[in-house]
This record gives C-alpha cells, sequence and structure tokens, in this order.
C-alpha cells in the first residue's frame, strides 16, 4: 500500500459514465508478482504468483510486528483487505486462530479470492463485506481481538480514510486487555502527523517503526502500557524467524532506534 510504482496494465480508455461507487480494481504484474490499483499507479498490496501466501513487501510484513508480544492470537482482525496478503498469512500461520478480514468494495473481495488466492470463508476466516467504521462501533466485537491491523486507503493516497481519534478509540474497544493494533501510515504525508496525534489519544502506548519503501511508517498501539525488554523482543524475535522467515531482527533493531 502506498508505494508508487509504474503500472504495467493498458490505459483504459475514458467514456462519460456515471461515476461509479468505487474506484476501479485493476492489475499489474512484474517480474513474478502481481500488483493491485485501484485505477492509478498507486500500489494497494502484492502478491508473488510463486508464494502465494507470503507478505511480498516490506511494509506488510512490518505490519505483523504485534508478534513480537502475541504469540499465540485468539483473534486477529484486519481492516482494509487489499490482496488479502496478511489475511492469508495470519490464517496459514496461526491455525488456532480466528481470521476476520473487513473490506467495504465488494469488487476487491472478488478479485482476491479470482486473482490473489485467497480461500473461502469457513469455521476459521471470516470475510465481511461492510464498513471498517461499523465493524469497530459494533458492540457485539467489543473485547474481542488479539491484534487488529489497520490499513484503509483509497485510489487518491492521501492518507488513511479513517483517521479521527474517535475511529481509533473504537479501535482500541475491539482489543482485549493485551491487544495490539498496527496501522499503515504515510511518514511524508500531512496525514501522518494527524493520525499519530489521533492514535496516542486513543492508545495507551504508541511506537513507530522506522520508514520503508516509499515513506511506509507501521504504528504499534498497545492497549495497556508495556515494557520494551529489547533482550527479550530479541529472543521472541530470533522464534519469529525461525518460524516464518519474516525479517523479526530488523523490527526489533527498529524499536531500539526508537
Amino acid at each position: 500500500m502506498l508505494i508508487k510504482r509504474k503500472s504495467i496494465e493498458k490505459e483504459e480508455s475514458s467514456r462519460p459514465a456515471r461515476k461509479p461507487k468505487y474506484a476501479p480494481v485493476t492489475l499489474s504484474e512484474q517480474e513474478g508478482v502481481r500488483y493491485l490499483h485501484f485505477g492509478t499507479e498507486w500500489v494497494q498490496g502484492a502478491m508473488r504468483i510463486r508464494k502465494p501466501n507470503w507478505p511480498e513487501l516490506e511494509y506488510a510484513q512490518q505490519m505483523m510486528a504485534w508478534m513480537l508480544w502475541q504469540p499465540q492470537p485468539r483473534h486477529i482482525a484486519q481492516l482494509g483487505l487489499g490482496t488479502a496478503t496478511l489475511t492469508k498469512f495470519c490464517y496459514t500461520t496461526f491455525p488456532d486462530a480466528t481470521v476476520t478480514a473487513v473490506e467495504l468494495n465488494p469488487a476487491v473481495i472478488n478479485i482476491c479470492a479470482s486473482m490473489f488466492k485467497l480461500p473461502p470463508n469457513d469455521a476459521r476466516l471470516q470475510v465481511l463485506e461492510m464498513d471498517a467504521l461499523d465493524y469497530v462501533n459494533d458492540p457485539a466485537n467489543a473485547g474481542t481481538l488479539d491484534a487488529l491491523q489497520v490499513d484503509l486507503y483509497d485510489a487518491t493516497a492521501r492518507g488513511p480514510v479513517l483517521d479521527t481519534a474517535e475511529f481509533y478509540q473504537a479501535c482500541a474497544s475491539c482489543l482485549n486487555d493485551d491487544g495490539i493494533m498496527t496501522v499503515n501510515l504515510f511518514g511524508d504525508h500531512p496525514s501522518y502527523a494527524r493520525n499519530t496525534k489521533a492514535i496516542k489519544f486513543a492508545f495507551a502506548q504508541v511506537i513507530c517503526l522506522p520508514p520503508v519503501h516509499d515513506g511506509n511508517v507501521i504504528a504499534i498501539a498497545f492497549k495497556r502500557q508495556r515494557p520494551i525488554d529489547l533482550e527479550a523482543l530479541k529472543l521472541r524475535s530470533a522464534e519469529i524467524v525461525a518460524a516464518t522467515k519474516l525479517p523479526a531482527k530488523s523490527w526489533v533493531k527498529g524499536l531500539a532506534a526508537t
């Protein structure tokens, strides 16, 4: 999300028509990687075709940084489906966990199923076609999540589409007492300061990892204050690397630099 790459799909001819409710969902492929776009050059997600369950982009890998504190989550939710990268990775990595993804655009859900290897809903996986704001404000979801991953951008890439203190308070309410939220932000964009301020208002503790790609910054927000024990986190990161090959040691280095 928010990595600007040159799209290789053919430019569609424009003709007068009613304005669609959602931006068009388009694809491109380059060097074995399939990208999702919303009718622009901005990448909304990526999948290496030979490794469909692997988080190809570094920012997506960092969105899993909550694993440093949550080794055995029971319920993980994703706001904004993208290419279902995080949803698929969580579903396959944590076989005892329930995974929920929330996506407003039905075309994104359909293309994830047809082109990005999203499995069908089952007893552990639920992809919901609904507004993320409605999900976090639903009292039935209060206190149910161990981890919440928020990646909510539209085709304009002007910052998260939901960014108020009230929204992040609702996100916090969905987490249990030990719950953690990760959020994809755009570090060199005016939306960054607004979002970090709102997240810090809603959460007891917030840490931002160093930027990657074209400025993506992952914020880690904790429902309760936690000591940052770097030695313990180094040990935990080694476990994550051994189990998943995610670059968790670099996350700890990023935490040490904050």
